[in-house]
């Protein structure tokens, strides 16, 4: 039956109506109003402040979410200022102590009854850099055979987010980066709906720390926020979840750069009032402070990264996986093949960079131990049997290479996929391979986030595959890519095999190898010695 044109004409406009009128979105605490792009047939909402400025005494707090203030009516076209990073010795002008904003991104026709599924996104940059601003939707949105909402946040970084010893346990909150993260899903379960959202259907994805971040938030609380604040989680192609080393609280390590980064600031005292002291330190003091410690740290990456707390990371990542203590849902992750490259070759102490024309064993060992304190003599040569240097063309770099990629990225992709199928879930693991591209950590992050940039026929090919796996596990909970596209099968074995190798001009199903699957158990069994 035909229905009279008028009827059509006017149901049409409504939805128009409807349409244009989610550009202005009222929160109990803002009205914000994005900006719509009928090129790109998205609404950009910028900048959306979702918790209080977490400055002076909210210094190493638990983030206030939603905000207290009344905001009234917000332009939400730009950005929110950036974390402060490790690196900076000064606040710069787009970098703040109050940079905890989120940005929105919605398909132009949605409507405020379309509950579309969310993918929510964690940047990465080692827990200590990175901002949520350079991550642009439109190779997330356009392609998506199904509508879906991409949402970014900022978070705590370095000695703001993540500055341990029993200072901040007594008087304060550890790893407040990854409860901000944690409070932003809190604002997305609140929320999302306004935007046209499904708090029902939230999958979180992240890169390098970010996907250290899902990783953490499934086995956070206990698993208990699965199904709670996220139903699916996924890892970004390229960057398996970095498995870092996780010490208490109290242990040596953390008391040491607590205690380091303080007297940098010129904080001392009781344990109170040095908390006092660093809550009431200008910022400048505080990312001088950070800068400093860090570059006393010559042969580590990263050490303002995520503790054991006891709180919110009851269990480090190895037991909790093994034990069952982990979100029960859906999982996609992966890993590239060179994960651990130029990572060695890059420290500034000479005695642990791989690259020196004089590297030895012991650089390798000084190395690995740079990034995981507690890693002994002995485990190392007993790795040294697993990594023999005449498989590396006796390089040392190429030789630490391979071991920091695969205890730290590739092994933990192997662990959670295989983890999840064991426990009965969906699980599916991936294997980046580009010659063209390059296959390091990172690289293939170019699919998503390198704007409109055209590849070659056969990457183009594999990145509009990639495109349809990731999106269409979010929107419907399985990753295919199109009728001629190879199917990616869920994880069968404990090694989350088989996986999908994504290499230009071949996609297609591989297992891991026995060899690999022996130095993961390897590395995995040092879990107690290594924190991880």
């Amino acid at each position: 039956m035909h229905l009279p044109s008028r009827i059509v004409l006017a149901a049409s406009i409504a939805r128009l109506v409807d349409a244009a009128a989610l550009s202005t979105v009222t929160l109990d605490y803002g009205t914000f109003t994005g900006v719509t792009n009928t090129t790109s047939a998205i609404i950009y909402f910028r900048g959306i402040r979702y918790a209080d400025p977490p400055v002076g005494a909210l210094r190493w707090r638990t983030a206030v979410s939603p905000p207290t203030s009344k905001l009234g009516n917000v332009t939400a076209a730009d950005f929110g200022a950036a974390c402060i990073a490790t690196t900076q010795p000064a606040v710069t002008s787009s970098t703040s102590e109050d940079c905890l904003f989120g940005n929105v991104y919605v398909p132009i026709a949605t409507t405020a009854r379309s509950a579309l599924p969310v993918l929510v996104y964690f940047h990465g940059g080692g827990f200590e850099s990175g901002s949520s601003n350079g991550f642009a939707p439109e190779n997330i949105i356009q392609p998506s055979t199904k509508p879906l909402i991409f949402v970014t946040f900022n978070y705590r970084l370095g000695q703001f987010g993540f500055l341990g010893g029993t200072p901040v346990h007594d008087n304060g909150t550890l790893n407040a980066g990854l409860l901000d993260q944690k409070a932003a899903l809190v604002w997305v379960q609140k929320y999302i709906r306004e935007f046209g959202g499904d708090p029902k259907r939230v999958t979180i994805w992240g890169e390098s720390a970010g996907a250290g971040s899902t990783m953490f938030h499934l086995v956070g609380d206990g698993g208990a926020n699965g199904n709670v604040l996220f139903h699916q989680a996924m890892e970004s192609f390229g960057d398996s979840p970095s498995l870092s080393f996780l010490p208490h609280y109290n242990d040596a390590f953390t008391e040491n750069l607590f205690t380091q980064f303080a007297g940098l600031a010129g904080c001392s005292g009781t344990a109170a009032e040095i908390m006092t002291c660093l809550r009431a330190a200008p910022t400048n003091t505080l990312a001088l402070a950070g800068s400093q410690t860090l570059a006393n740290r010559t042969s580590s990456f990263y050490p303002f990264a995520p503790i054991a707390d006891g709180s919110f990371i009851k269990d480090r990542p190895v037991e909790a996986f093994r034990s069952g203590k982990f979100a029960r849902i859906p999982v996609l992750f992966g890993s590239n093949t060179n994960e651990g490259a130029h990572w060695c070759a890059g420290l500034p102490n000479p005695a642990a960079n791989t690259a020196n024309p004089n590297a030895n064993e012991t650089t390798v060992y000084n190395c690995i131990q740079g990034q995981f304190s507690t890693f002994t003599p002995a485990s190392f040569q007993t790795a040294l049997g697993l990594y023999p240097l005449a498989d590396y063309n006796n390089s040392f770099d190429a030789q630490g290479q391979q071991m920091y990629g695969e205890m730290r990225y590739i092994c933990s992709a192997v662990m959670i996929t295989g983890a999840a199928q064991n426990f009965g879930l969906k699980a599916y693991q991936y294997h980046w391979d580009n010659p063209t591209l390059s296959s390091d950590h990172g690289a293939d992050l170019n699919a998503f986030f390198d704007g409109s940039r055209t590849f070659d026929d056969a990457d183009q090919a594999l990145v509009d595959a990639m495109r349809s796996y990731f999106t269409s596990f979010v929107t419907s909970g399985a990753p295919v890519a199109g009728a001629n596209s190879t199917e990616w099968a869920s994880s069968k074995d404990l090694n989350g095999s088989p996986r999908i190798l994504l290499h230009p001009g071949n996609i297609a199903l591989e297992n891991v190898t026995d060899a690999l699957s022996a130095r993961c158990a390897f590395w995995h069994g040092l879990s107690s010695e290594i924190n991880t």
